[in-house]
């Protein structure tokens, strides 16, 4: 079952073990709206301490779930101002949906390196990239 708070949607992700390890489906189609076409998908990794992110999207929906190391994500609605934390970790594997118009950061607050896998409903263009930078 999805947790939601406004539009921003939290997933836990099941992790299917055997004898050679384990498989976690990330993004599934039924995580993304009738209107999602394929964007891009990225993974990106932050050290100890540092901060990658603040900023928000105005047309761009992302998807993020950390599958190395900790993290905590920080997201505030533009429109109203409500903030919500969410720490996440390989641990307890979940998919964060990050609808246009929220601000979004994640730290890495582990002591290793943190690996966050990302979908973006839009490739990035130099030419219209669709980021606009805050601070949180």
């Amino acid at each position: 079952m999805n947790k939601q708070e406004e539009h921003v949607i939290i997933k836990p992700i099941i992790k299917t073990r055997d004898s050679r390890g384990w498989l976690a489906e990330i993004v599934r189609p039924e995580d993304l709206d009738s209107k999602t076409s394929f964007g891009q998908i990225f993974l990106t990794v932050s050290y100890p301490g540092q901060i990658k992110g603040n900023h928000f999207h105005k047309r761009k929906t992302e998807w993020y779930c950390v599958v190395r190391g900790r993290g905590l994500l920080t997201i505030r609605d533009n429109n109203s101002g409500e903030r919500h934390q969410y720490r996440l970790s390989d641990k307890k594997l979940r998919l964060v949906t990050i609808p246009p118009g929220y601000s979004h950061k994640i730290q890495n607050t582990g002591s290793e390196d943190m690996h966050l896998l990302v979908y973006v409903n839009e490739a990035f263009m130099q030419s219209d990239p669709d980021t606009y930078p805050v601070f949180l």
